[in-house]
C-alpha cells in the first residue's frame, strides 16, 4: 500500500506532465482556443499592444546611445552618429542631452502605456477564457458515469481543474505573451545590431551555438536529477501523510523512533540528489556567465578598438547602444528555454483537458428540472434477470440472473453477506449503471426508456456514510429540493426527528455544519439526511445500512424518522441488523448474485434457512450490546 500511495504522489500532486512538441499536440492545443473566441477583440488588441510595447522598448537604446553621442559630440564625425546609421529622421533632429532624455521620457511613458495594456487585456482574456474552460471541465466530470470515478482517483480530477488549467491560463496570459514579445524584441534586436555593426553581431552570435549545445546536455541531466528530487520528496511527504494517518497506531506501539529513523532516511536521499543536481546546476550557471560576460568583454573590445579606429564608422554611443541590443538579444535566447519548457507543460495540460472534454459522459440535464407528466412514477420496480459485473472486474459477477419485484408503497428489505450484491442493487436502481443482461423496469417501462435525469429526480438515497455539504444545516436540508421554503425545511425536519435537536444550536438552521457534516454525530448527520429526502418527496426511496453505525438511542430516533419517510412510498432497505427490517412487506436475502429466499418475517421463519438461522442468533444474542449482522455468520 505504501509503494501504491508513493507513485501516486509522485504521479499527481501538483506535477503537470509534460508533453512532447509535435503537429498533433499543437493541432489538440489550437482547439482550446475556441474559449477565446468570445474575447478575440480584446486578445488581438492585446497582441498589439505586445508588438508595440517590444518595439517602443528597442527605442530606449537608441535614445540613450544618442545621449552618449551628444554628450561627447567630439568623439564622433559625420556619417558615424545613430542617426545616420539607422535613418528615422533621428539625424535631421538637433540632439543635446536634454532633447535625448526628453525622448527617452515620452519613449518610457508610451512603452508603460502599452506594457499596461498588454497585460491587462491578456489578463482579463486569460480569467474570462478560463472560468468557461474550468465550467465546461467540471460539468463534463459532474456528467461522468460512475464507472469513471471508480477507475480515477480525486486527487488526479482536482488536479485537472486546479493545476493543469492554471497552466493553461498561464500559457494565455503570461507564456504566450512573452513568447510573442521575445520574437518582437529578437527580431527588432538583431536588425539594430546587424544594422549598426556587422562585424560585432557575428562576433556576438558565433557563441550562440556552443551555448545552444551545452545548454540542452546540462538541460536534460538537471531535469532528470530535478524529477528524481521531486519523486523522492513525493516519498518523504508519504511517510508523513501515513504516520499523521495512523497516529494512533503509531503512539500504541510507541514507534515514534521508528517513524523518525524511516523520515531521516528519506530525507538524506533528497538531500543527497538535491546536492548532486545543484553541483550540476553551479557548473551551467558557471559556464554560462563565463562564455557570455566573456563574450560580451569581447564584443566591447573589439567595439573599442572600432571606436579608436578613423573611418570604422562606429561611435560610443553606437556602442553602448549595440551592447544594450545585445543584452536584450542574449536576455531572449535565455528566457526561450523557460518558454519551451513551459509550453511542454502546456500540452501535457491540454491533453488532460481535452481527454475529459472528449470523454462521452451521461446524457443528463445540466439545469433545474421539472418530472415530466410522461415520466413519473408510480413506484412499481422490476428485476427481471438481472446479470451484472463491474467494469473494472468483468470476470467477478456479483449479480447473476436476479430477479425480484416492488409495488407501489412497498417496503423490500434486502439481506445478505457482505459482497453478495446488496449495494449493487441500489446503485442498478439509480442507474449508475447499465446491466450486463436482464432488463430493470419501472412501472412496467424498461429503464432505458426513461431519460436518467427524470429517473433520479424521484429517488431519494439515504447512505450508511452521510455526506453533508460545506454550508448551513438549511442548506443541506434544501439541497433535497433547491428553493424550498423555510416551512418546507422545518416540516421535513420535524418529520426527520432532527428539527429539536437543530433549534438547540444558537444560530439554529443557519448552523455551519463543516466539511462532511464533522460537527455532528452520526445521528444528527443521519437525521439531517433523511429530512433531505422527505423534502424530496420521492416517488422510490434507497436506504444503505442507514442505521447500522449507531448506537441504540440514536438508532430509535433515526428509524422513527425512516418511518416516516418511507411512509407511501416504495422504499429498498439494505439491513445488517435483521431488528429493524422484521416489518417490511418484504425481505429478500440475496447470496451469491441471486435472491437465495424472499417472503415476509413469519414466512421465512418457517423455513430453516440462511434467514432463520440469523434471526436465531439474533434472539440467542438478544442480552448482547450489539446484535449480530449477516456478517457474523458463516454458512
Amino acid at each position: 500500500m505504501a509503494t501504491a500511495t508513493r507513485h501516486l504522489s509522485s504521479s499527481f500532486e501538483g506535477k503537470t506532465p509534460k508533453a512532447k512538441i509535435n503537429k498533433e499536440n499543437l493541432r489538440q492545443a489550437l482547439v482550446l482556443f475556441k474559449y477565446l473566441k468570445p474575447y478575440k477583440g480584446k486578445f488581438i488588441v492585446g497582441l498589439v499592444c505586445i508588438a508595440l510595447s517590444a518595439f517602443t522598448t528597442s527605442l530606449f537604446p537608441l535614445f540613450l546611445g544618442k545621449m552618449i553621442d551628444a554628450a561627447s559630440p567630439g568623439a564622433t564625425l559625420p556619417g558615424m552618429d545613430i542617426g545616420s546609421k539607422i535613418g528615422l529622421g533621428l539625424n535631421n533632429l538637433h540632439w543635446s542631452v536634454n532633447t535625448a532624455l526628453l525622448a527617452i521620457f515620452c519613449q518610457l511613458t508610451v512603452q508603460a502605456f502599452f506594457s499596461f495594456m498588454r497585460v491587462y487585456l491578456l489578463t482579463a482574456v486569460g480569467e474570462r477564457s478560463l472560468a468557461d474552460m474550468r465550467k465546461d471541465v467540471y460539468s463534463k466530470l459532474l456528467t461522468m458515469p460512475m464507472s469513471f470515478f471508480t477507475e480515477k482517483r480525486v486527487g488526479e480530477l482536482s488536479n485537472r481543474i486546479s493545476s493543469d488549467l492554471s497552466q493553461i491560463q498561464d500559457a494565455i496570459t503570461f507564456t504566450l505573451a512573452e513568447f510573442l514579445r521575445g520574437i518582437f524584441t529578437l527580431i527588432i534586436g538583431l536588425f539594430w545590431i546587424f544594422t549598426l555593426s556587422t562585424k560585432l553581431a557575428l562576433i556576438m552570435l558565433s557563441v550562440v551555438p556552443l551555448l545552444a549545445i551545452i545548454a540542452v546536455v546540462f538541460g536534460k541531466r538537471i531535469r532528470k536529477m530535478a524529477r528524481k528530487t521531486q519523486d523522492q520528496l513525493a516519498d518523504s511527504g508519504t511517510i508523513v501523510q501515513e504516520t499523521f494517518h495512523g497516529i494512533s497506531i503509531v503512539k500504541a506501539f510507541t514507534s515514534e523512533f521508528q517513524e523518525i529513523t524511516r523520515y531521516v532516511k528519506s530525507l538524506k536521499a533528497v538531500v543527497n540528489t538535491a546536492i548532486s543536481n545543484g553541483r550540476w546546476r553551479g557548473a551551467f550557471v558557471a559556464f554560462m556567465i563565463f562564455t557570455l560576460f566573456s563574450t560580451l568583454a569581447f564584443v566591447v573590445w573589439s567595439g573599442a578598438r572600432m571606436v579608436q579606429t578613423p573611418g570604422s564608422g562606429l561611435s560610443i554611443g553606437m556602442l553602448i547602444t549595440f551592447v544594450i541590443f545585445s543584452m536584450f538579444v542574449g536576455g531572449t535566447f535565455a528566457g526561450f528555454a523557460d518558454m519551451f519548457s513551459q509550453l511542454q507543460k502546456t500540452l501535457g495540460a491540454t491533453q488532460s483537458v481535452r481527454e475529459i472534454l472528449r470523454s462521452e459522459g451521461e446524457a443528463i440535464e445540466l439545469k433545474d428540472i421539472d418530472v415530466k407528466p410522461e415520466y413519473v412514477l408510480k413506484g412499481n420496480v422490476r428485476f427481471e434477470n438481472v446479470a451484472f459485473s463491474y467494469p473494472s472486474r468483468k470476470d467477478v459477477p456479483v449479480l447473476k440472473d436476479l430477479s425480484l419485484s416492488a409495488v407501489n408503497g412497498e417496503q423490500i428489505a434486502i439481506v445478505g453477506p457482505s459482497g453478495a450484491g446488496k449495494s449493487t442493487i441500489a446503485s442498478m436502481l439509480l442507474h449508475f449503471y447499465e446491466p450486463d443482461s436482464g432488463t430493470l423496469y419501472f412501472d412496467e417501462r424498461p429503464a432505458s426508456k426513461f431519460p436518467i435525469s427524470q429517473l433520479r429526480r424521484q429517488m431519494a438515497f439515504v447512505p450508511q456514510e452521510v455526506i453533508l455539504f460545506g454550508g448551513t444545516i438549511r442548506e443541506n436540508i434544501a439541497y433535497g429540493k433547491p428553493g424550498a421554503t423555510d416551512e418546507e425545511i422545518i416540516a421535513a425536519a420535524k418529520n426527520a426527528n432532527a428539527h429539536v435537536f437543530v433549534e438547540r444550536f444558537p444560530e439554529k438552521y443557519d448552523t455551519i455544519v463543516g466539511e462532511r457534516g464533522i460537527k455532528l454525530s452520526g445521528g444528527q448527520r443521519q437525521r439531517i439526511a433523511i429530512a433531505r429526502a422527505i423534502l424530496k418527496d420521492p416517488a422510490i426511496l434507497i436506504l444503505d445500512e442507514a442505521t447500522s453505525s449507531l448506537d441504540s438511542e440514536s438508532e430509535l430516533l433515526v428509524q422513527d424518522a425512516l418511518d416516516n419517510l418511507m411512509k407511501g412510498r416504495t422504499s429498498f432497505v439494505i439491513a445488517h441488523r435483521l431488528s429493524t427490517i422484521r416489518n417490511a412487506d418484504k425481505i429478500v436475502l440475496i447470496d451469491k448474485g441471486i435472491v437465495s429466499e424472499a417472503g415476509t418475517h413469519a414466512e421465512l421463519m418457517r423455513h430453516n434457512g440462511l434467514y432463520r438461522k440469523l434471526n436465531d442468533m439474533q434472539f440467542d444474542f438478544g442480552m448482547v450490546t450489539q446484535s449480530p449482522t449477516v456478517e457474523n455468520v458463516q454458512e
